[in-house]
């Protein structure tokens, strides 16, 4: 396997790779990240469909990526998935599945879509109940704060390895806007991976300037479940590709031979009955390795949801796989303490219009319009939960009513009390979950309770394991996708290891996928590397004026100095690029320029 950029290995199509009529393929979870590697099996390995296996614990394909209407309860989703332009191995997916919205692909019908309806933020962030918190899209960094970005930024990967990003940066970054933006963006608490949190500086340098208004984001038309999941299951079901749901499997065998490693046999429980199937070297088992939304528990209206601590399947089958050898992992890394991976989001699903008059007087959109409404999360700075909350292009589902409007809300503290019902997140019914809300958004106190009981139902939902992937690691901590000696199985999913993309990503969970695929099969077609732009100079002095607010560069040093050395870049190609950038002023005849034959928006 290797990696490739531009578009000309993008058209291209790989030849049949040899022995692929002698394979057959299991997949451990029907998760994005297997569904995805049986597509390209089938697609660029010529693979038949009906060669293709794929094992499910649950009833249902899709994972994380859920969206589900319950009986007696509600709407559910568990997350949002935010995306970008720069996710090359999603959209190379998703180009070659129908969509079943319009005449198309899926990327057809997501590309039209955000073409048509962009994405961003009018209030990203409130304070003082629903106020606008009038944070100018500034990131408000101290020179200080800035130096410890950059001191991370530069950092190898071996010196943020066990590091929480408390330890890499000070009170005073910590109470920066930036701060603020990205922890409720991306999920990060302080005790999370300085590792993670530098990984995340370099995948995602191209979006600081859209980092406070969200326009960096872009969002599919319904659920990630019936936008994404359904198109790519009822292709694969086209393909001919078999899925065994209500079967937990519960252990794999591997033989190893020196340095050569094969899987042997997959054991399975279903329908409460022991079973499994021999493995030969042409018998391949890709497995999702860890879960972040296993053991979530649903509350409801009145019920909060449980902290289930208990026996975990996921992440059990995984710690018997990693006993079996040292390149297989360390799960309790990611899943030993619970208390600092879990947190609780909430689905309240508004009746009428009384509550979206309060959404719209924040928003400044109409939520019923079908169009943008809050642009991505928006947050309640002051919270004690520190909450946040987002709207997508209603309906978010197919069985909506029009006089519904379905919210997506989260708490990063679940276990402070809160601000109006005085009782921690994690105590809360929905209806206390939608009390707090109500509260954040400014509706008057007298009106919360009403409006909390008959104008909303809500869905709370609490994930054990939600953030375990951003736990501090080390190398070694998440297996090779395809370790060392492995002749017919991968690791796939948001803990196994690869490159240098960002886990808590639709494209990481693609990607695992894609290269597990095109290394088993040996398909001769480079993967997608991912998006260079850390290593693009115009993207990082985009980057560093815009960290500073737009203000310039100021050398050290008398000011007569400093202009003596910006004097000397004149008419230099550096000088002009430092120039274009707002890092310098313009001296002399160089002066700044639009950029306009760049692709760097």
């Amino acid at each position: 396997m290797y990696y490739s950029s531009g578009n000309y290995e993008a058209f291209a199509r790989p030849r049949k790779p040899a022995g692929v009529d002698d394979k057959t393929a299991w997949f451990v979870g029907a998760g994005l990240t297997s569904m995805a590697s049986a597509v390209f099996m089938i697609r660029d390995g010529q693979l038949p469909g009906n060669r293709i296996t794929i094992l499910e614990r649950l009833e249902l394909p899709g994972g994380a990526l859920d969206g589900i209407r319950k009986p007696h309860k509600g709407f559910v989703i568990r997350g949002g998935r935010e995306m970008e332009d720069h996710m090359e191995c999603l959209w190379d997916l998703f180009r070659t599945i129908p969509s079943l919205e319009v005449d198309g692909s899926v990327l057809d019908e997501f590309y039209w879509l955000n073409k048509d309806d962009p994405n961003y933020s009018l209030t990203r962030v409130t304070h003082e109940r629903g106020k606008d918190a009038e944070t100018h899209n500034e990131f408000g960094l101290s020179d200080k704060a800035q130096k410890e970005m950059m001191k991370v930024f530069l950092a190898t990967r071996e010196e943020m390895e066990n590091k929480r990003i408390d330890e890499v940066v000070g009170e005073e970054f910590l109470a920066s806007n930036f701060w603020l933006y990205w922890r409720t963006m991306f999920a990060f608490e302080e005790w999370h991976s300085a590792l993670e949190f530098k990984l995340y500086l370099h995948r995602f340098v191209h979006h600081i300037s859209g980092l406070p208004d969200l326009s960096a984001l872009k969002f599919t038309k319904y659920n990630q479940y019936e936008s994404l999941v359904l198109p790519m299951y009822r292709w694969l079901l086209d393909q001919g590709v078999t899925f065994e749901f209500s079967t937990e499997v519960t252990d794999i065998d591997f033989a190893f031979d020196g340095d050569r490693k094969q899987a042997t046999r997959i054991h399975w429980i279903r329908d409460g009955v022991a079973g499994g199937v021999d493995l030969t070297e042409d018998d391949l088992v890709l497995t999702t390795i860890g879960s972040l939304t296993e053991n979530s528990d649903d509350g409801n209206h009145h019920r909060p949801a449980a902290l289930n601590e208990g026996p975990a399947p996921a992440w059990d089958l995984w710690r018997r796989i990693a006993a079996k050898d040292p390149s297989f992992g360390r799960p309790d890394v990611f899943a030993g303490d619970i208390a600092k991976s879990k947190w609780e989001s909430a689905t309240v699903t508004t009746t009428g219009p009384e509550i979206p008059k309060y959404i719209q007087k924040i928003t400044k959109r109409d939520p019923f319009s079908g169009k943008v409404v809050t642009g991505g999360i928006v947050t309640a700075k002051d919270s004690a939960w520190l909450l946040s909350w987002t709207i997508n292009r209603q309906p978010h589902f197919k069985a909506q009513s029009p006089d519904e409007i379905v919210v997506w809300v989260y708490g990063l503290f679940v276990d402070t009390p809160g601000d109006y019902v005085k009782k921690t997140m994690s105590e809360c019914t929905g209806e206390e979950i939608t009390q707090e809300w109500l509260y954040h958004l400014g509706v008057p106190e007298a009106d919360i309770p009403e409006l909390a009981a008959h104008g909303a139902k809500t869905v709370p939902v609490m994930m054990p394991y939600v953030t375990s992937f951003f736990m501090p690691r080390q190398a070694g901590d998440r297996p090779a996708v395809v370790p060392e000696g492995a002749v017919n199985f991968a690791f796939i999913g948001q803990f196994a290891e690869t490159t240098r993309d960002t886990i808590f990503t639709t494209e990481y969970s693609v990607r695992t996928g894609m290269e597990a695929a095109y290394q088993l099969l040996g398909i001769d077609r480079g993967v997608p590397e991912v998006f260079n732009s850390t290593y693009d100079l115009r993207f990082l002095l985009k980057a560093a004026t815009r960290l500073r607010d737009g203000s310039e560069v100021e050398l050290p040093g008398p000011k007569f100095i400093g202009n003596k050395i910006i004097s000397h870049l004149d008419h230099t190609e550096i000088g002009q690029l430092l120039t274009d950038f707002g890092v310098v002023p313009e001296v002399g005849g160089t002066v700044q320029r639009p950029r306009a034959d760049d692709a760097i928006a």
